[in-house]
């Protein structure tokens, strides 16, 4: 009889997860397939009382889910926490902030905001859990919650696309360092998905119509789009996935 292969299994138990930007949103949805799939998951973000609803509801349905308050742009603090809770075995970095405008716009202020929140935050949030990682000597799974932006240029988005653009650089030179200690570094790219964050480019017509041109499957995101995604660079199911953009952007990079 036919030895047939054996189906990587997408089950997170025994997993210790580190959702950043988790109180609403797409970390709000990472979060929950995380904790769904079996994931001891730690719910970071600024807004204590949203993780703890969050939480609430999860611990409801009987998954294993805690809150962190935490702010990734206060790197100290956020390292110290990392290091006391830790070590996660994934990590999920979807802490992010937008300040659109004309780049003839764009203030020192605003640039600085986001690059704190989007790079600078980022890089040493996957920096302390990767560090985690290291000391423990475990394998891990970092995602980092990029943007199609970070493949293509937007209108009004060049600091957003620059922040982007950077988290890719970081993201395939951080799973070339670690890659030789089974630490897989790899980004999500959605395009546009409906969450409070992005409903002020939904209720600017020129943009709606820009979007819909762009995407080819003909409708935007909503966060359970992302969700088997996160899922799957999670678990072993994506064990040889590393140094990798997955895009789910409808086909807006294809052409």
């Amino acid at each position: 009889m036919t030895d047939l292969p054996k189906t990587p299994s997408f089950s997170l138990q025994g997993k210790r997860i580190l959702v950043t930007g988790a109180s609403s949103g797409i970390g709000l949805a990472c979060a929950t397939a995380l904790a769904e799939a079996g994931g001891n998951t730690v719910l970071a973000a600024r807004r204590a009382d949203k993780l703890a609803d969050a939480v609430k509801a999860m611990t409801a349905k009987g998954w294993t889910a805690s809150a962190l308050q935490m702010d990734v742009a206060d790197v100290q603090d956020m390292q110290d926490k990392v290091a006391r809770h830790g070590p996660f075995d994934v990590l999920v970095n979807s802490a992010g902030l937008a300040r659109h405008s004309p780049a003839v716009e764009t203030t020192p202020d605003d640039f600085d905001a986001v690059m704190n929140v989007n790079l600078r935050g980022a890089y040493f949030v996957t920096q302390a859990v990767a560090r985690g990682l290291l000391e423990a000597g475990k394998p891990g799974s970092l995602i980092n919650m990029s943007s199609q932006m970070a493949h293509v240029g937007g209108i009004d988005r060049a600091v957003y696309c620059a922040s982007k653009f950077a988290v890719e650089g970081f993201t395939k030179a951080m799973a070339l360092e670690f890659g030789p200690k089974q630490i897989r570094v790899n980004t999500i790219c959605p395009t546009f998905i409906r969450t409070p964050f992005t409903e002020a480019t939904f209720e600017n017509p020129e943009r709606v119509e820009w979007i819909q041109q762009k995407i080819k499957l003909g409708r935007t995101g909503v966060v359970e789009d992302i969700m088997g995604a996160v899922l799957y660079l999670a678990s072993d199911a994506s064990a040889l996935v590393t140094g990798t953009s997955l895009m789910v952007d409808g086909g807006w990079t294809a052409d």
